[in-house]
């Protein structure tokens, strides 16, 4: 059993001291975040970026905050008002509350207080991240259809497929991290992690974590819900000012936590990488708080690398992905790694390490032939239809015919009747 104790005993004043300190840094990241990815981007597009507002145009994300905020809210008339406005509020709770069970660093002393970098710690933490993050999707469902509008209709009802195909892969991966780690907690799914993070043991679980966390958070080149070239904007499209800048921090929120998941998961949590934590001093103290940050600055590098350089999949792409690969993958894995854990002393035993490892490594090899065939899949063609004449006055609406057809003439009809 993981040792929870030292959670729930801090006094009400460093509760509060915690909450806002996560909630500083995780909108100062999200400002911090928009301002880099602008600025990479156009480094690998060979463009310049931001450069006009500020020094090197760093206070460019400020300016469209503050645009953002002085921008008129028109909310149209055919909206369902209550649930429009609900919406977006609903998106950025559940961004901010998922946050609350990632552990930073290892206990520490805060004016005299010892305690935990972690505002709280439960059984189930992660299904906690889990359902949490799940809810925050019903923001973009009833967003979209409370617009009243056919495009946002169509970006929640693909978000809502989304869910069901990703959240279903990426809730079996924490299974195998459960079955390995003997916990739920995540202080001691980190703890579990001192010798050996889970990345090269579970490495099947983490490239199908990694491949569903960026379809939970609607980004290139799953950001089908949005897909400015075929929805305008998707889930979003009738919404402005604060409201939209709430579905935006919202997204880079969500960006945030799955990174730390992923790095409390399968990086260590806030343990030094190597060579780094040979030095005694590396896991004590303030120093993990430096190595969290940066694992999770790594991860949020890779949603920047990933947007420039792949285009957004075809939706039928998107659904084999996720149930004709991600899931049964996830299935199959969890059987291996329960199957290791039964037949050898210990998760950390010799046997159990190299058989888990050369496992995954097969795994993870069959994973990606098998995605590469999906995405390198053409399309269905639809079945030959014959030629039938086109009679724009059917059903007694006059369209006007389209291009390259002609309409029924009186002598066709009379052969026809």
């Amino acid at each position: 059993m993981t040792d929870l104790s030292v959670f729930g005993h801090d006094p009400w004043w460093l509760v509060v001291v915690k909450a806002i300190v996560i909630f500083a840094f995780l909108m100062g990241t999200t400002v911090v975040m928009i301002y880099v990815e602008r600025k990479v981007l156009g480094w690998m597009q060979h463009r310049v970026g931001p450069n006009r507002v500020g020094p090197r145009g760093m206070l460019q994300t400020v300016a469209d905050g503050v645009k953002l905020a002085l921008k008129e809210g028109i909310i149209p008339a055919a909206v369902d008002k209550p649930v429009y406005l609900l919406a977006p509020g609903i998106s950025i709770a559940a961004a901010i509350l998922a946050f609350a069970v990632i552990p930073f660093g290892p206990v520490v002393s805060i004016f005299g207080t010892r305690t935990p970098l972690q505002l709280t710690d439960l059984p189930v933490a992660v299904l906690y991240v889990l359902a949490v993050t799940s809810v925050g999707v019903y923001g973009i469902v009833l967003a979209g259809w409370s617009s009243g509008s056919t495009y946002p209709l169509l970006g929640g009802l693909r978000s809502s497929a989304q869910v069901i195909s990703y959240e279903i892969a990426m809730g079996l991966t924490f299974a195998s991290v459960f079955v390995l780690s003997s916990t739920m907690s995540t202080s001691g799914i980190v703890t579990a992690q001192d010798r050996l993070w889970y990345v090269f043991v579970l490495l099947p679980s983490f490239l199908i974590y990694l491949t569903s966390m960026v379809g939970e958070t609607n980004r290139a080149p799953f950001d089908l819900p949005e897909a400015e070239g075929e929805l305008v904007g998707g889930f979003h499209t009738e919404y402005s000012s604060l409201r939209f800048a709430m579905f935006m921090a919202a997204e880079y929120i969500n960006m945030i936590t799955v990174s730390a998941l992923a790095t409390t998961l399968f990086f260590g949590g806030w343990h030094a990488p190597w060579p780094l934590n040979m030095w005694d001093g590396a896991n004590s103290g303030w120093w993990p708080l430096v190595w969290f940050v940066a694992k999770v600055w790594a991860f949020l590098f890779v949603f920047i690398w990933l947007r420039a350089t792949l285009p957004r999949l075809r939706y039928d792409q998107f659904m084999n992905l996720g149930w004709k690969v991600l899931i049964p993958t996830s299935l199959v894995w969890i059987m291996v790694v329960a199957t290791i854990r039964a037949v050898t002393d210990g998760p950390r035993s010799a046997p159990a390490v190299t058989a888990l490892v050369v496992c995954g490594i097969v795994v993870s090899a069959v994973l990606l032939v098998a995605t590469g065939r999906v995405l390198r899949g053409a399309p269905a063609e639809p079945p030959p239809r014959a030629e039938v004449p086109f009679d724009p006055l059917a059903g007694g609406y006059p369209v006007p015919p389209l291009p390259a057809r002609t309409t029924v003439s009186t002598s066709q009809e009379g052969s026809d009747a």
